[in-house]
């Protein structure tokens, strides 16, 4: 009812408006617009407009889109996009083809900017809809629809262009049905050619202006077709070719996409059919393409191993031979580029092993042991070598874990998850013999390079078969503790004490144990467990502790890992216990590491672990290594949590280490946690207490909602008497506590405090060491935002309100200045705010403790927003034409001399003779050997060659006299009290001729002298230094007065 009676209406309105049209009065044309918006609210009700109605609809909106209106005929689009939206279903879907006519029957005119781009948009929403409902059919259209709207490229609006092609984009990615790319027929493949056939004809000078839109085009139709591209879409690929290597060409980097995305749908050997390299034997008057071996790494994936072994590794033996040949030499700038030439080649095999469609064929024993030698002997390629190999069984066990029951072959990459199996399995054969040769390697690589190789090594080990990797890990264990008892510590320490030192035999096999640890079976953890024990409590191998520690969060990655902590729960906290003392200040982190993953296994009858790590962590908070503090709060809350998780549990507080056994039990709860950490507060340094409030700011931040208000009152009470200590250690992390109070806590809670917290917090403000004012400060500004300047200022001590006065002042006048550059900038699009760099923080706790003022209000003190440059639109093309032969236009390769930017002749090098002056020196920019050419400058500041001169040879220069000893001139001249010296011409030239023969011999000084009164000879400092030393303005500074009344030198000639 609702549709008929908005049809009906809108229909009325549109009679009334062709009549005023035709009398030149557009009287109706707000209630038309009203109308319109109405249809359209019913087109977007939740039925959608009904199936009866639309046809009727369609034909009115078609003869309000004709009436020539931009507004009505823009929001009968948006009627029709409503439309689109309620045809998916397949009552209404047999009206499509009919809505498809009428939006074809409203194409405008090409060079109409403000309707094509919208009808384009339609289009492009239509046939995506189509797409969905009536594939096949709109498949069959789709040369018809690429040729219409590729026609919109021709245009010279750019606007209209770049939506031309972003519907052409739309077609490619929508409009193609994937039964058409895995198994197409003869007619579809003749639809293919058509579309090819047009894309190729877009890269004539007829769509030259439109070269980048089309680019966009061609890179949708690669990876819409994959490899059905190929052959139909190889012309487009060597034309394109063609074009990026015309030397003036000047949009590479788009070709480069266009090219890359080829190789990835059609694969290397197809592009390299009709683009080769030409380096191994290259043709006559064809040039060599290296530089597409960038391309080749960055987009080669899915395609046949067996042609980089075909191509790739003949052409990489044949440069590395030229380098052998070279011998011992130094090597020539054409030996380096062979030696780039072979690291390129190997680049592009992590791109050949990602999910290969030949793995079973192409890799063989062979080429195994072509890598395998690359291992040992290429320490340059080991990086892509690894990356290859990794990636080599990555990409099928991806393929191989996908859980959807119906496979996607496209998304798949043509690759089942039983080929994948496959794969995997084939590649199980290999793993024994590859491990082998990457533990070898990685005994030998320092270990800022045994990254890779480590991972490379994991890969490996997710394939290996359990009863190879069995044998594996017992030769491993066995030769570690072999080791652990050879070894020297003196011989341990002496390893590593260097960065490039090769680590221990006994590091470098643990690295092998903690990589091979989640792969193992059940019943080999008893072994790894106690290799794990044994090293932990050797405190004389820090480095070898570090790794022993790695080894429980190892194993929390894996199922099989996690439940072999949670049976050895209680064997490993017994071994955190008595390893307490014999923990080496480096292995700190990694410990905290440890009990971090420990903590989910530990059952609640266990909850006295935490009481009995507790004090660690705390002092761990205080630690000098940064991500040993990041660890130990995060330790911290997680403790905190867990607490929390275990409301109402009893804690045996008899089993913590060095407490009574008739110790009472405790409740978990987090306040329980937070009486724990308080109990720091009463330590006997100064360090426990201060790391006890550290620990306390943190868990206040994080569980603030879950403390009741009188352990909060507690809280600030306690610190609040903290802030009177003298220990400035102890007093910093105050600071923070109370900053993070001031920000977080309810105000009513903090209000009964301001008495006393301010005028202690105050105090500190006269302390300049530790950066103790500016922390106070900033804390204070905080409290004026938050609880009103007039509760601060009374709670101020009357000595210190200046301090309040001048926040208050300075909040005041930088909000009128921040006001003042908005307003000024107001007519400004862009948003200067988003645009202004913030600082990033690891998390909530560090932007509140941290953050400056100006970080967390709209009031804070940024800077005024930046005025944005204007992008300016429009533009002009040129052509770049050759001195020797004029331009053909219907070459396919014109449209490489066809640029945006005004070409611009480059200057040939001019050959000048050199000059010398009397000590030899080289002279540049000088036209005589015995005058200083003085430029006129209408400001003195604006050369900084000018200044340069005066500082050598200006009135403040230092001039040798008698004896080669510095001298500087201490006589006044008439002009001193001039702020600006002013010369004139004759000036200029009298002053020229005066400096120039002292030049010899003053040039050669060290810029040292007595230091003079300011403004003299020496412009005079406090060490007594004189010249540059003593402090002189930099170049293109103006001169100042000094504080001897601001005279300026004349300076004495230097005796010859």
């Amino acid at each position: 009812m609702c549709a008929q009676t908005a049809l009906k209406n809108l229909e009325d309105l549109a009679t009334k408006v062709a009549q005023a049209r035709k009398k030149k009065s557009d009287a109706h044309d707000p209630a038309m617009i009203h109308a319109l918006q109405l249809v359209k609210t019913v087109a977007a009700a939740s039925g959608g407009w009904p199936t009866k109605k639309i046809e009727s609809l369609c034909e009115l909106l078609l003869g309000i889109a004709k009436s020539g209106n931009e507004y009505m005929t823009m929001a009968a689009f948006e009627i029709f996009e409503m439309i689109f939206e309620g045809m998916t279903d397949e009552v209404s879907s047999a009206k499509l083809p009919r809505l498809m006519e009428i939006i074809s029957e409203l194409r405008p005119a090409a060079n109409d900017t403000q309707l094509v781009p919208p009808w384009l948009a339609i289009l492009s929403r239509g046939y995506d809809v189509s797409a969905q409902v009536e594939p096949d059919e709109t498949f069959q259209n789709l040369p018809q629809m690429f040729d219409m709207v590729a026609q919109f490229l021709e245009t010279p609006s750019e606007n209209i262009r770049i939506s031309a092609s972003e519907c052409l984009v739309s077609f490619m990615a929508n409009c193609v049905p994937r039964q058409v790319i895995l198994d197409p027929s003869i007619y579809d493949e003749k639809i293919l050619e058509k579309v090819a056939k047009t894309a190729e004809s877009l890269l004539t000078v007829q769509f030259q202006a439109a070269w980048l839109q089309t680019f966009n085009v061609l890179g949708a139709m690669f990876d819409s077709l994959r490899w059905r591209s190929f052959p139909i879409m190889m012309n487009v690929t060597k034309t394109i070719g063609e074009i990026r290597e015309n030397g003036s060409f000047r949009n590479k980097k788009d070709a480069d996409e266009v090219i890359g995305k080829a190789i990835r749908a059609m694969g290397p050997e197809a592009v390299l059919s009709v683009l080769p390299l030409n380096l191994a034997r290259p043709a006559k008057g064809q040039p060599g393409r290296a530089w597409m071996f960038p391309i080749l790494r960055d987009y080669t994936s899915n395609t046949n191993l067996a042609h980089f072994k075909s191509e790739m590794v003949p052409l990489s033996e044949l440069m590395f031979q030229k380098v052998l040949d070279h011998g011992a030499a130094e090597k020539t700038m054409e030996v380096k580029i062979y030696e780039t030439v072979v690291q390129q080649i190997w680049s592009t095999l992590p791109g050949y092993c990602d999910l290969p469609l030949d793995l079973t064929e192409a890799f063989d024993q062979g080429f195994a042991e072509i890598l395998a030698n690359l291992l040992y002997k290429q320490v340059e390629l080991r990086l892509d070598v690894c990356r290859a190999l990794k990636t080599l069984i990555e990409s099928s066990q991806a393929i191989a874990e996908i859980q959807d029951e119906e496979e996607d072959l496209v998304l798949q990459s043509r690759v089942s998850r039983a080929t994948a199996k496959k794969n995997l399995e084939y590649l199980s054969q290999f793993a024994g013999n590859m491990l082998a040769v990457l533990f070898n390697v990685y005994t030998q690589t320092l270990p800022q390079s045994r990254g890779p190789i480590l991972q490379t090594i994991n890969t490996f080990l997710s394939i290996t078969p359990n009863g190879e990797l069995m044998e594996t890990f017992d030769r491993v264990s066995k030769m570690l503790a072999a080791e652990l008892q050879a070894e020297k510590p003196a011989e341990k320490e002496k390893g590593q004490k260097s960065k490039d030192h090769m680590p221990s035999t006994a590091q470098t096999l643990m690295d092998l144990v903690i990589t091979m640890s989640v792969y193992l079976p059940r019943d080999s953890f008893a072994a790894l467990f106690e290799i794990a024990a044994v090293i932990i409590n050797k405190e004389d191998e820090p480095q070898l502790q570090k790794k022993a520690y790695k080894l429980i969060p190892r194993l929390a990655d894996s199922e099989i890992g996690k439940a072999a902590l949670q049976e050895r729960s209680a064997e490993l906290q017994n071994l955190i216990f008595s390893s307490t003392e014999k923990v080496s200040a480096p292995a700190r982190r990694e410990r905290l590491a440890a009990v971090t993953a420990l903590l989910p296994f530990i059952p609640d009858t266990s909850l006295h672990f935490i009481p009995a790590v507790l004090s660690e962590v705390v002092i761990c908070c205080k630690e000098n290594n940064e991500r040993a503090r990041e660890t130990a709060y995060e330790l911290l809350v997680q403790m905190g949590h867990r607490m929390a998780g275990a409301n109402g549990v009893p804690i045996d507080n008899s089993k913590v280490p060095h407490m009574p056994n008739d110790a009472p039990a405790g409740t978990a709860n987090i306040e329980e946690f937070f009486t724990m950490v308080s109990a720091g507060l009463a330590g006997s340094t100064p360090h426990m207490i201060s790391a006890s409030i550290t620990a306390i700011s943190r868990l206040l931040y994080e569980f603030r909602s879950d403390l009741s208000e009188q352990t909060l009152s507690d809280l600030v009470q306690t610190m609040d008497l903290f802030l009177t200590s003298n220990n400035r250690e102890i007093v910093k992390s105050c600071l923070g506590f109370v900053k993070v109070c001031v920000i977080s806590l309810p105000v009513e809670l903090m209000l009964p405090r301001l008495s006393t917290l301010v005028p202690n917090l105050i105090v500190w403000s006269h302390e300049h060491k530790g950066h103790f004012k500016a922390k106070v400060k900033h804390i204070l500004e905080r409290m004026v935002r938050r609880f009103g300047y007039d509760n601060i200022y009374q709670n101020c001590p009357e000595a210190d309100k200046k301090l309040i006065v001048n926040i208050r002042k300075t909040k005041e006048r930088t909000k009128k200045k921040k006001d003042a550059a908005k307003a000024a900038h107001d007519g400004d699009d862009s948003d200067d705010d988003e645009d202004q760099p913030k600082r990033q923080f690891e998390n909530e706790y560090d932007q509140a403790l941290y953050s400056s003022d100006s970080d967390a209000s709209d009031d804070s003190d940024d800077e005024a927003p930046r005025p944005k440059k204007k992008t300016q639109k429009g533009g002009k093309t040129y052509i770049i034409e050759d001195d020797d032969e004029p331009l053909d236009l219907l070459d396919k390769k014109a449209l490489a001399n066809i640029s945006s930017t005004k070409p611009v002749k480059l200057r040939k090098p001019q050959r000048t003779k050199a000059k010398y002056d009397l000590d030899g020196k080289l002279i540049l920019g000088k036209d005589s050997d015995d005058e200083m050419e003085v430029d006129e400058q209408p400001n003195p500041e604006a050369s900084g060659v000018g200044a340069y001169v005066a500082a050598l040879k200006g009135k403040d220069a230092a001039k040798r006299g008698r004896g080669g000893k510095l001298k500087f001139s201490n006589r006044r001249t008439k002009d001193d009290d001039d702020e600006d010296l002013e010369m004139d011409r004759g000036d200029a030239a009298a002053v020229k001729n005066k400096l120039s023969p002292g030049r010899d011999r003053g040039g050669r000084g060290n810029f040292r002298g007595r230091g003079g009164r300011g403004g003299r000879g020496g412009g005079g400092a406090r060490s007594g230094k004189g010249g540059i030393a003593a402090g002189r303005k930099g170049l293109g500074v103006e001169k100042r007065h000094g504080p001897s009344m601001g005279g300026v030198g004349k300076p004495r000639r230097g005796r010859n």
